[in-house]
């Protein structure tokens, strides 16, 4: 089986096309399809195994990263979203669709309409656009992550990318508890709660991260400096579409 994925595009959102061009290298189907057009037909969603939010601008960025798209999506497809997580599917956020994934509600909790995070203005009060290394937390419960490796090299690219809890040190712990924080930042990058770089849902199936992994698939895309590694943003659409594969 070929698993399939639905990409998101349109309005502000640009990394698509990197984003499918790493799930295909894998062995994965992918369509492409404008935001509008899935908001006339959400069940199209169901065709497909997973669905992508990639990185960009999405509306602009009006009233706050992510809000307008997350708000159409919340009052168009509540109903649908949340029977497409009943099923064996995955959803994955990038930068731009991590933060439309936050203000849903999906991430951290899968409380859709009830957020209990946000991704607020990085504390150095700039966009921030360089490469970092990250580390893999052992243990942790994400299907989009293999396990037995440490660390990863990834770029980020954001100016609200600070990871905060509405209840930060208690709901910080409960992530903990249950294996749902899989990156942090190896240096401070953002101010984000304990270095955090992505959050999973409590299944593992949903993932939301700010640095970009469809930009460190290839060798071309690595700086000189990591040119002799393993291009780290393969492991995200490699383990992905293998753990599909199984089902």
């Amino acid at each position: 089986m070929n698993p399939s994925f639905l990409i998101l595009c349109g309005d502000g959102i640009n990394c698509e096309n990197e984003t499918a061009l790493a799930l295909e290298y894998h062995g994965a189907k992918v369509k492409i399809m404008h935001v509008n057009d899935l908001l006339s037909s959400p069940k199209e969603l169901f065709s497909h195994h997973g669905l992508i939010f990639p990185g960009g601008f999405s509306f602009g960025d009006e009233l706050g990263s992510g809000q307008i798209l997350s708000l159409k999506l919340q009052t168009q497809m509540s109903d649908i979203l949340k029977e497409y997580l009943e099923k064996p599917r995955v959803i994955l956020g990038i930068c731009n669709g991590f933060q439309v994934l936050i203000k849903l509600g999906l991430l951290p909790n899968n409380q859709l309409g009830n957020p209990s995070a946000d991704l607020r203005p990085n504390t150095q009060k700039k966009f921030t656009n360089r490469w970092c290394e990250l580390s893999v937390t052992k243990g942790h419960n994400s299907l989009w992550l293999p396990h037995g490796i440490d660390s990863l090299w990834l770029p980020i690219r954001h100016a609200e990318g600070r990871i905060v809890f509405k209840d930060s040190q208690k709901m910080l712990q409960g992530l903990k508890e249950k294996n749902q924080l899989p990156l942090r930042y190896l240096e401070d990058q953002n101010g984000s709660i304990d270095q955090l770089a992505a959050l999973s849902d409590p299944s593992g199936r949903v993932l939301g991260l700010m640095p970009h992994p469809e930009a460190a698939c290839f060798s071309p895309q690595l700086p000189r400096s990591l040119s002799q590694t393993v291009p780290s943003g393969s492991y995200f659409f490699k383990t992905i579409v293998s753990s599909l594969d199984s089902v």
